[in-house]
């Protein structure tokens, strides 16, 4: 499955499974040990609603005498792969990029500034980047997560200001993102690189954080 995830294509998948199904829609023990009453009753509501959904599609299909299963795989199916696939592809162009370094301990990590040194500035042409309600200013959210959507492009603009050279920028490009799927398939925490499923190196080695 690993191997899926880890391609072009698979981000949306591993979402829905490892993400969403896994540890957001009722988790399991194994996966959340502290299970916190207000996020039962989240999952409880949200069941709910995915539940009426489906009702009211049903309803509408016997209604106008259209295929109920058609009417709930337009209607409900395919809008919630296209948004795991969406909130996926986001997530991982987030924090996959060859010069992002990952540590397998809080001391490394927090040497590192994990926060503008772990995610991805990427620019989209086209207002792509506005139709995302600037998310994708990424460095911004994670320093300061209070920072409103809509303000995210200015106080990302301040942050590289301040840090000229530490925060990882890139333009996209499916070019972009296919080169950078290739040779992140795995991290060396050791050696500080990203590796492909064999082992070998496919990124410069990322400094030790001082």
């Amino acid at each position: 499955m690993e191997r899926i995830y880890r391609t072009g294509f698979g981000p949306g998948l591993y979402y829905l499974i490892e993400i969403w199904w896994l540890k957001l829609f009722f988790p399991s023990k194994r996966q959340m040990a502290t299970r916190r009453p207000i996020f039962m009753a989240d999952c409880a509501l949200v069941a709910a609603f995915g539940a009426a959904w489906i009702g009211a599609l049903v309803w509408a299909a016997l209604a106008t005498g259209q295929s109920a299963w058609m009417m709930v795989g337009a209607g409900f199916v395919l809008p919630f792969l296209v948004w795991n696939a969406t909130v996926g592809f986001v997530l991982y162009v987030h924090h996959t990029h060859t010069s992002v370094a990952w540590y397998d301990t809080k001391t490394m990590w927090a040497k590192a500034q994990p926060f503008v040194s772990t995610t991805v500035h990427l620019r989209f042409r086209h207002g792509i980047g506005a139709a995302l309600h600037h998310i994708m200013e990424h460095t911004a959210h994670h320093v300061d997560m209070s920072v409103p959507l809509y303000r995210l492009k200015r106080a990302q603009a301040l942050l590289e200001h301040a840090l000229p050279g530490r925060i990882i920028i890139e333009n996209f490009s499916w070019r972009w993102y296919f080169h950078t799927a290739r040779r992140c398939k795995l991290y060396d925490f050791k050696a500080l690189c990203w590796t492909d499923f064999r082992g070998r190196r496919t990124s410069e080695q990322s400094p030790v954080p001082a």
